[in-house]
């Protein structure tokens, strides 16, 4: 609602719009407006009041824009459900979100609020009472009333509709009319004869208070004076009193918002209607909603696609009524999904840099931006002398609650653990109104009842029959905890008040005044005792040291949850959060620790300290200073550091990647990067996010810093995140892509990269991707201007001889190579010769792999007798030709590494072809074993044979390990 109220205020305060608008933006957009006639003189206001009004209620907040601006506010609206209510039962609520019982209340439109009742009296216009809690969709509902009526949608019979702010009313201290209240917020309407007050004209007249509980409105004779007269000029409050009492304007009709503690402000008496703003009751109002966001927010077909298949894994999670069908049940927590969603699946490298820390704070400040938590009710001061920030309060209380479940590792909470943690030492009356304001309006956005196997704790209480409560979103969870210790709220009462006598004594020193009444009390104090007033002064000096270390510890409690032993082999950060929303479809991921984990706990830590989101929660009334971030990024890269020194799992590294992502903080990624030498994230499912991120945390090191190896191996790359990927892979020496999938369009993309001047990739590893003849070739066009390149590994890739030739012609234009691997292809005897040859002829290449191709056993033997020079007087250079575990009637010394590649990756070769070859094998080494006369050489044979006959066991029994990529051979010196 917050949103909806700075909208408000702006448009009400700073109204300067042209008096001629261009109608063809509203044709676009399906407003049919009666069109100016050329023979008046003036136009019609009420016409120039709906085109401003739609033009101001189209602009969507700066949070929306996020989603990259395809659809608008009509297409993207869901009506939430309304229930009207009886005016004993307007306190009610759904009691559970789930429930699926019939409805003891009608649903209701807004339209239908306005239409005539049984009690209705001719002459007297409706007053309408719409209450919710925070994030029911008040704020949608105002905003797609004003739009209807200005489109000619809604509510048509009203001819004049004047949407205020109750939050820009109450900040007015100047008297005024109703006539010039209006006029000053709208010039046009100025002097409007709908709002003389004469005969009957009001009826047709719809005002729109939006926020009543922002002010302080006192229906009581003594205090607020009667008035019928729209001219007469008195206070705001005033004025909409006597409006809501029929005494004003009485024919006029009156739509009102509020939150459920501001119920009774207004008496009974003046309600004609109560209406219930109760969210998204059912999974097809969700559905919906989800459908009208992600597949009008992304262009692209594809991405459509991509969008299809997640509303339907979403649909399929909220059918199974699960909790976050339970916390979708408000539509803020939908809004929280699809941002979450998009930024997980649509991350553009082009788009705004947004993160995950961004989207949840923005998200609190769409809901409580604003937002106070007022206790001037009842009282004859005006209620901005009783106001506090909302958010702060939320932290205090929530985020203590939400700190104590991280630390001891628990998501939910019993009723009596609530009652102790919120509200627990409330002692003052003015603090027993702001906590009983807080639970009935806040509460229950943050918390929701636990749901069990589909069903609620409520229905199927525990042993101690108490209803337990879990955090609507569990990375809420983590979220207000991490910003309760990042603001500190966590310190002991020590700290506090040691904070507080430090800002007072600093501010008093630096007084002159102070100064001087020391130096006359130094004359006759004794030393012994002015040494204490002494000490105080330099009192502010200790607390920044005690401060200081303070800072430390949250940079260690960073790095510690980072860290953590018990996660090490859980799925990286960004998984899980995709897994809470969509769910788990299949076998459940295994976890080393049956304790929750709250891996995003460290993350959101890092991420309030970014400058954008500090900007933000100091809107929210929440403030953290520039030194407590200066001194928490000193001792945290130190820990990093330290932490980065031990082997870290590549889930680990992810999850540090991202940490460092969302702090964007140059300065320290580069710090904590340059003590990394390698990057491996093998088996790490890899989105266009998890791309974007990779690239943008190694944008940040200088172009100087290279990584030794960068392992993306099996991360089912595409080539669109290879293009994301550009950046990273300019900084790598090593860059191993095996296993991805990768087809010949993909080969453009890495030829680009090779030519590219800022390049330095010396080792290349392309195995198990299906690159065909066309792809090779096309990346081969590289080798005569890159000499950076060493190692090219092309196993497996789909090459042939037509391949393999076009290989030994570019050799020759590359003088740098010296490994080259082409194994498990189509290669056969005379393109294999050749490219030996060529091997031969080139200057620094020493080593090719060649093994299971399709060689005969006299083309084995051919290049075995090729790769070694048969005297000093012949041409070319001894290489290492790897085409079988034998070499000629020897044994390979690489035989062993050979074994293991297939051991490794036979799982997903072709079965069949890896049997043929290993019975290759067989032969070659029985044949081999023959030749010898030696019993020791004998013996050695038969070791190699039986590791070959254990491997064919295991492929026919199917116990191969699963496939974990190729594992480099061991380089044999020359």
């Amino acid at each position: 609602m917050c949103s909806l109220h700075r909208q408000l205020s702006q448009l009400l305060t700073v109204w300067s719009w042209r008096r001629r608008v261009d109608v063809s933006v509203y044709q676009a957009t399906g407003c049919h407006f009666r069109p100016f006639c050329a023979t008046t003189s003036e136009p019609d206001p009420i016409q120039i009041h709906k085109k401003k009004l739609f033009l101001w209620f189209s602009h969507l907040p700066q949070e929306e824009k996020q989603f990259g601006g395809y659809f608008s506010p009509e297409t993207m609206h869901v009506d939430p459900l309304i229930l009207e209510r009886k005016a004993e039962e307007r306190a009610g609520f759904l009691s559970f979100p789930l429930q699926t019982q019939t409805l003891s209340s009608p649903s209701v439109t807004v339209k239908q609020l306005f239409e005539p009742t049984e009690g209705w009296s001719e002459g007297r216009g409706v007053n309408v009472l719409l209450y919710g809690a925070v994030g029911t969709g008040k704020s949608t509902v105002v905003r797609k009333v004003v739009l209807d009526w200005c489109t000619g949608k809604n509510l048509t019979h009203f001819k004049l509709l004047v949407p205020f702010s109750c939050e820009d009313l109450s900040q007015l201290s100047k008297a005024a009319s109703l006539r010039d209240l209006v006029s000053r917020k709208y010039l046009h309407l100025r002097k409007h004869p709908l709002l003389s007050g004469e005969g009957n004209q009001a009826k047709d007249v719809l005002f729109l208070f939006n926020g009543m509980e922002k002010m302080n409105l006192d229906f009581r004779i003594g205090s607020t004076e009667l008035c019928s007269d729209p001219n007469e000029a008195l206070p705001p409050d005033v004025l909409v009193v006597n409006l809501l009492r029929k005494y004003l304007l009485p024919e006029a009709s009156i739509l009102v918002t509020t939150r459920l503690s501001a119920l009774d402000r207004i008496p009974q008496k003046y309600v004609s209607r109560y209406a219930q703003i109760c969210g998204f009751n059912d999974p097809d109002r969700q559905q919906a909603y989800f459908t009208s966001r992600l597949l009008q927010q992304t262009g692209e077909t594809a991405h459509n696609h991509e969008a299809q298949a997640l509303i339907e894994l979403l649909y399929l999670n909220l059918q199974r009524e699960s909790q976050l069908a339970a916390a979708c049940f408000l539509p803020s927590y939908c809004w929280l999904t699809c941002a979450t969603l998009h930024f997980l699946h649509f991350t553009d490298a082009n788009a705004p840099i947004r993160t995950l820390t961004g989207i949840y704070t923005s998200f609190l400040r769409l809901n409580f931006g604003g937002e106070v938590l007022g206790t001037g009710a009842g009282t004859n001061e005006p209620i901005q002398k009783h106001q506090s920030s909302l958010m702060l309060y939320v932290v205090r209380t929530v985020g203590k609650l939400a700190f104590d479940g991280v630390t001891y590792k628990r998501t939910s909470f019993s009723e009596s653990e609530l009652e102790q943690w919120i509200g627990g030492k409330t002692k003052t009356d003015e603090e027993l109104r702001q906590l009983a304001m807080f639970r009935t309006d806040v509460l229950d956005f943050f918390l929701a009842p636990c749901v069990e196997s589909g069903k609620h704790l409520p229905e199927a209480l525990s042993q101690s029959d108490q209803r337990h409560y879990v955090f609507a979103v569990p990375a809420m969870q983590e979220y207000l905890a991490a910003l309760y210790v990042v603001l500190g709220e966590n310190k002991s009462a020590l700290e506090k008040m040691t904070r507080q006598v430090s800002v007072a004594i600093g501010q008093a020193s630096e007084s002159s005044d102070v100064s001087a009444l020391f130096t006359i009390l130094s004359k006759f104090i004794p030393f012994r005792i002015f040494a204490v007033f002494n000490l105080l002064k330099l009192f502010p000096k200790l607390y920044e040291k005690i401060s200081s270390h303070n800072k430390g510890s949250i940079a260690r409690t960073m790095a510690a949850e980072m860290f953590r032993t018990e996660d090490s082999y859980n799925e990286d950060i960004l998984d899980q959060v995709e897994q809470s929303l969509l769910g788990v479809h299949g076998p459940q991921p295994q976890r080393s620790s049956e304790s929750q984990p709250f891996e995003l706990y460290p993350i959101f830590m890092g991420g309030l300290l970014h400058y954008g989101n500090r900007v933000l929660l100091q809107q929210l009334g929440c403030s953290i200073q520039s030194t407590t971030v200066v001194q928490i990024t000193r001792a945290l890269r130190k820990y990093l550091v330290r932490e980065l020194s031990k082997p870290q799992p590549p889930e680990e590294l992810m999850d540090l990647l991202v940490l460092l992502y969302e702090f964007q903080n140059p300065r320290l990624t580069a710090e904590v990067l340059a003590s990394i030498r390698s990057i491996r994230l093998a088996n790490i499912r890899m989105t266009s996010l998890k791309c974007f991120v990779l690239s943008s945390v190694l944008s940040c090191t200088p172009a100087s810093f290279h990584l030794e190896q960068l392992d993306l191996s099996s991360c089912l790359l595409t080539q669109d995140m290879l293009q994301m990927l550009w950046p990273a892979f300019r900084h790598t020496q090593d860059l191993n892509l095996q296993f991805n999938s990768l087809g010949p369009e993909s080969c453009i993309l890495l030829r680009d990269l090779l030519l590219d001047p800022k390049s330095s990739i010396r080792a290349l590893h392309l195995c198990d991707n299906p690159l065909l003849e066309s792809g090779a070739c096309t990346l081969l066009e590289a080798l005569p201007q890159n000499q950076s390149l060493t190692h090219l590994s092309l196993m497996h890739t789909g090459l042939g001889d037509q391949a393999a030739l076009e290989v030994a012609e570019r050799l020759q234009q590359h003088t740098g190579l010296q490994e080259l691997n082409v194994a498990y292809n189509n290669i056969g005897d005379n393109a294999a010769l050749a490219l030996v040859d060529a091997c031969r002829e080139h200057a620094s290449i020493h080593t090719v792999h060649l093994y299971l191709n399709p060689l005969s056993d006299v083309g084995k033997q051919s290049l075995y007798v090729r790769s070694v020079p048969t005297s000093h007087g012949s041409s070319g250079r001894r290489v290492k030709v790897l085409a079988s575990v034998t070499e000629g009637s020897d044994i390979s010394e690489n035989w062993h590494p050979i074994l293991s590649v297939i051991r490794e990756n036979a799982s997903s070769w072709d079965r069949q072809r890896v049997k043929q070859q290993l019975q290759v094998f067989l032969r070659d080494l029985e044949w081999g074993r023959q030749q010898q006369q030696s019993l020791w050489k004998r013996l050695h044979f038969r070791k190699v044979e039986k590791g070959v006959r254990q491997t064919l066991q295991m492929l026919e029994k199917n116990t191969l390990p699963p496939s974990t990529g190729y594992r480099k051979l061991l380089r044999s010196r020359r």
